[in-house]
């Protein structure tokens, strides 16, 4: 009998702080210096380096609080960037499909990649192979977790984080109850606050105490997912891979405002934008939308000036991913709800019942219907080529005051030719 094994092993890619890596791709001055990006206009810190962890700069605070230790240390600021840290994510899912294409990309830096294919021996050497490649094709550095189950390999991928080698694998490993007893319950995937509380509450601390916990006594006292999650934790698979991307029921941008909206026409090209943007997600994955949803919202804590908030859905007669139908349908609808006198904090757009596009004429086709696909195919090829809102409708504004506050924007799109940094000779 053959020594080699090839047992079931799931391993998770996690990049470590993201946010922070994507910035510092293309600004090798900050590579060892301590770096924040903060959320939606410049509000909280959502992505820490290491640095910056270290001189207790904590995650999800305001960034006004920390702004004393941000300054007296030269910490580097930046605002959210989100269409560098998608483009560089959809980079790294590439790379990651080299070593097997069942692969559930779980979010925008993390995916669980199937290794089963690979021996039970080679599997860490593997991992280390995984993350070489993912930093030296797309320079963004990972931690990596190996186990027979997801629920390990998060586990797994939690103790790479503290590693230099960034590799941990499980597989093997007959006995692994010490390594569970140093894993507090709170940091299990699917245990959350509540769950922690009654944990605690029946002298369950750690993995190992729910590992070993009884199923009668977690079905009985919780519920299934638990169940699972204590089968996943022996080593036993019950979660499986997601690997085919379902297509989504609704598509919803919006933002708060970068300073509060009071005048209509503003909000009018806010409104706009975002269903420029919807429309444009939707044509990209070959949908059509039933309906769309016009929101608007003032600020709850800001009693003074009164509180209002509001929406409007309106139902388009045959399903559409037409920006200029859908700019108009919206802003039709931004009109019947705006209330002069408050100050606008937040607005957004959802468009809902999405299907399948199909590109079948019916009865109500018409000559105009296919010149104005081939118009959207046109602007969306232009915006794919040279940058996000080249091409857009008069409706949406130039000046854009309304848009969200910015300030320390790294202002690099690899979307944009033009935005690139320039390497200048000497």
């Amino acid at each position: 009998m053959s020594s080699t094994q090839y047992t079931k092993k799931i391993a998770l890619i996690d990049c470590n702080s993201f946010y922070v890596s994507c910035e510092r791709l293309f600004n090798p001055k900050i590579r060892r210096k301590p770096v924040v990006v903060l959320s939606n206009n410049d509000g909280c810190i959502i992505s820490r380096s290491n640095e910056a962890k270290a001189l207790g700069i904590k995650m999800g605070e305001p960034y006004f609080k920390e702004k004393e230790i941000i300054v007296k240390n030269n910490v580097q600021v930046f605002s959210s960037n989100y269409s560098l840290y998608g483009d560089i994510s959809r980079r790294v899912m590439r790379t990651l499909k080299r070593f097997n294409s069942d692969i559930e990309i779980y979010s925008i830096d993390e995916a669980f990649l199937d290794l089963s294919n690979f021996s039970d021996n080679e599997i860490e050497d593997v991992g280390h192979e995984i993350r070489s490649i993912v930093l030296k094709w797309t320079g963004i550095p990972t931690s990596i977790g190996i186990a027979k189950t997801k629920t390990l390999s998060k586990i797994a991928n939690h103790i790479a984080k503290k590693k230099k080698s960034g590799v941990v694998s499980l597989v093997g490993i007959e006995n692994i109850d010490p390594i569970l007893e140093k894993v507090e319950i709170n940091d299990i995937w699917g245990v959350g606050k509540q769950l922690t509380k009654f944990y605690n509450k029946n002298g369950i601390y750690n993995a190992k105490q729910l590992k070993n916990k009884s199923n009668t006594w977690i079905k009985k006292s919780s519920n299934v997912l638990s169940s699972r999650t204590a089968m996943e934790l022996r080593g036993i698979p019950c979660i499986d891979l997601e690997v085919t991307s379902s297509k989504r029921k609704s598509c919803v941008v919006s933002r708060s405002f970068g300073k509060r909206v009071e005048n209509f026409q503003e909000l009018r090209e806010a409104v706009a934008g975002y269903s420029l943007n919807a429309s444009e997600k939707i044509r990209s994955e070959s949908l059509v939308t039933k309906s769309i949803t016009v929101f608007v919202r003032t600020s709850p804590f800001q009693n003074q000036y009164g509180f209002y908030s509001n929406s409007k859905t309106v139902d388009f007669p045959i399903a559409t991913n037409n920006s200029i139908e859908i700019v108009k349908s919206a802003l039709n609808a931004l009109e019947t709800i705006f209330k002069n006198g408050y100050r606008y904090q937040k607005a957004g757009v959802m468009l809902s019942h999405l299907s399948e596009s199909t590109n079948n004429k019916n009865l109500f086709s018409s000559e105009r219907d296919e010149k104005i696909n081939s118009l959207m195919k046109s602007i969306d090829n232009t915006n794919y080529r040279y940058g996000r809102s080249t091409l857009s409708l008069a409706s949406a504004g130039i000046h854009k005051r309304w848009n969200m506050r910015r300030e320390y924007s790294s202002k690099i799109d690899t979307a944009d030719f033009y935005s690139l940094p320039m390497i200048k000779a000497i």
